[in-house]
């Protein structure tokens, strides 16, 4: 027992030595040392950093850079030559008495007629700097005046030069200079998805800021062939998913770098609506200048041809009798004598399937197609004769 206290003793002591060692040996920090470990915990503490005004103002000027797109810098240049159009027409309206039907009183007073003045919006597009103006047949065609209102907030009397039913396009002209105006593009080198900026009047918001209200969208089909409306004809249309309302007819589509490639003229609307559902059409450029060509020169599209052509739309009748995949074309069943028809050498049972590459569906895509062109002109037409296609051209000659 003694030997054990007395190994308890030295172990203890042991310890204790130890431990005294330890603290008296510990390095202590240098100045240096201490320097350094300032130094690096403020290099581990966030910096601030302070911003000069010339910093901030190029910061600034970098984000509004970075808003101007190629879609606003067009906007900026198109939108002065687009004009609001206001027309005012006077019509015979017929009103019937409350005793309309009973034939005694019809026989003494008929129907009463009388005139009633109707007013029209539209939109339209400056195409030179000494002020001819582009719109549809349907905003301007019939008016009896015509009142075309600047992005600048003038007011001009607007002069009818020519109007085409037919293809639904109008020229007029103001007196004035040095208008910005739109350039023409070329609607055969339209890309299908390609950006495209529609611009006009909608709803006759033109009148309240001065400004041509814009959408943007893209080109969703090109060469599409609609029903004819009140006697015109809408082929080779370009379809687009820009926004296109009531007011917008006559206002100019435009290419992201600023080219007039079409004029924006009908819209299809959902059933009870007349709002836009994202389907609108607009006549193409190429056709356009056409027509305006004919129509500085002699105020109208002269169509007084014929062909001596008697034809028929494809049934299924005939499809499975000429061995046809399907109903698309017009076939001849008569060729009258001396005709244009008769000297191209065109003959009965012909399938005409295509004009000048435009594919002919039936008796009313012929006859809409052909109105694309004036006395004079020669087309070409891609006919099946024996299951062969040949191409024969054609003049279409004045009407005797």
């Amino acid at each position: 027992m003694k030997y054990f206290k007395i190994i308890f003793i030295n172990a203890v002591v042991t310890i204790l030595i130890l431990l005294a060692f330890f603290f008296l040996t510990k390095e202590k920090p240098t100045t240096v040392q201490k320097k350094s470990n300032v130094l690096l915990q403020k290099q581990n503490e966030p910096k601030i950093k302070t911003v000069s005004a010339d910093q901030k103002v190029q910061a600034q000027q970098s984000i509004e850079n970075s808003r101007r797109t190629i879609i606003t810098e067009t906007v900026k240049k198109v939108s002065p030559a687009v004009v609001g159009i206001t027309v005012k027409e006077v019509r015979q309206v017929a009103y019937r008495t409350p005793f309309g039907d009973d034939p005694f009183f019809r026989r003494f007073f008929g129907d009463q007629v009388f005139n009633k003045e109707f007013t029209g919006l539209g939109s339209g597009s400056i195409i030179s700097p000494d002020g001819y103006i582009l719109t549809n047949d349907h905003v301007a065609g019939s008016a009896d005046e015509i009142t075309v209102t600047l992005s600048n907030g003038k007011h001009y009397s607007a002069k009818r030069i020519g109007t085409d039913i037919t293809t639904d396009i109008c020229l007029l002209k103001i007196d004035a200079k040095d208008l910005p105006y739109i350039p023409f593009g070329n609607s055969d080198d339209i890309l299908i998805g390609e950006w495209v900026i529609a611009l006009g009047n909608p709803f006759g918001l033109f009148e309240i800021s001065d400004k041509a209200s814009v959408t943007v969208g893209v080109i969703s089909a090109t060469g599409m062939n609609l029903t004819p409306v009140d006697n015109r004809y809408y082929l080779e249309m370009i379809q687009t998913d820009a926004s296109i309302n009531q007011g917008n007819s006559g206002g100019p589509l435009v290419n992201s770098i600023g080219q007039l490639i079409g004029m924006n003229t009908l819209i299809f609307t959902a059933e009870g609506s007349n709002g836009n559902v994202g389907i609108g059409f607009a006549i193409p450029v190429n056709k356009l200048q056409k027509v305006i060509k004919e129509l500085k020169k002699n105020g109208m599209f002269e169509r007084n041809f014929w062909t001596g052509l008697r034809i028929h739309s494809i049934d299924e009748g005939i499809a499975k009798y000429y061995k046809l995949d399907d109903t698309k074309g017009v076939i001849i069943t008569d060729i009258v004598k001396n005709s244009p028809a008769s000297k191209a050498g065109l003959q009965v049972g012909d399938i005409i399937r295509e004009v000048d590459g435009s594919k002919i569906n039936n008796y009313e895509t012929l006859k809409g197609v052909l109105q694309n062109y004036k006395t004079g002109e020669t087309i070409s037409l891609t006919v099946l004769r024996n299951n062969e296609y040949i191409n024969i051209k054609m003049n279409l000659e004045r009407r005797p």
